[in-house]
């Protein structure tokens, strides 16, 4: 999957580490910047996704090769539709979850991480750019609890966390980067935007006011 020609970068992490807030704040900052920007997620909003929704709060979650399966169904739908034909346009792609989050979660379940990536690189775009923004499980947790003031759901359960937290920790590769997502957020926003212009050597400029 190397002829696209926009730019994918995913945003991946422990809930409670305020990732889908960091994928907010960067796509809405690049748009400032004058970047052709799409905000998306997994699981997606589509047929497949809302039973993976809907099995992550449930008390009688699917099994792991349902889980897995709709995973794969889901992002096959959501890469297809979406991912190649915004990619071959030339745009920049941030993606709240990716294939990472199955190897975490569903590796934390009992999966091999490993074989999740290979099956999902085999036919998928991988990422120019993966953020994580790094925070210990305990503290995730209490920030689930606390600032959000919800229940933690199947997946973030402090032991399935600290399972999953160890996993993300293990992920390799030229483009990844970790992030301390202990930083307040718009100091955490900053340090995602620096690692923007490091990897692809973008001028950024604010062309808002022009």
């Amino acid at each position: 999957m190397n002829n696209k020609k926009g730019i994918l970068i995913v945003v991946e992490g422990i809930d409670g580490a305020g990732k889908s807030t960091l994928a907010k704040g960067l796509a809405n900052k690049l748009t400032t910047l004058g970047k052709d920007v799409i905000l998306t997620f997994e699981p997606t909003a589509g047929q497949y996704g809302r039973r993976l929704r809907e099995s992550f709060t449930s008390e009688k979650r699917l099994t792991l090769d349902e889980e897995l399966e709709l995973f794969m169904l889901d992002r096959k739908e959501h890469v297809e539709s979406l991912l190649i034909p915004a990619l071959s346009k030339g745009k920049v792609i941030i993606c709240d979850r990716y294939y990472f989050s199955t190897m975490a979660y569903q590796g934390a379940r009992g999966a091999d991480p490993q074989d999740i990536q290979a099956r999902n690189e085999a036919f998928y775009p991988v990422p120019d750019l993966l953020l994580i923004p790094v925070l210990p499980a305990r503290e995730a947790v209490n920030r689930i609890r606390i600032i959000r003031k919800d229940r933690p759901n199947n997946f973030e359960q402090l032991a399935y966390l600290e399972k999953v937290s160890m996993i993300f920790d293990n992920i390799t590769g030229d483009y990844v980067e970790r992030l301390d997502a202990r930083l307040g957020i718009e100091e955490l926003l900053g340090e995602a935007v620096k690692v923007y212009e490091k990897r692809f050597c973008d001028c950024l400029k604010d062309t808002s006011n022009q």
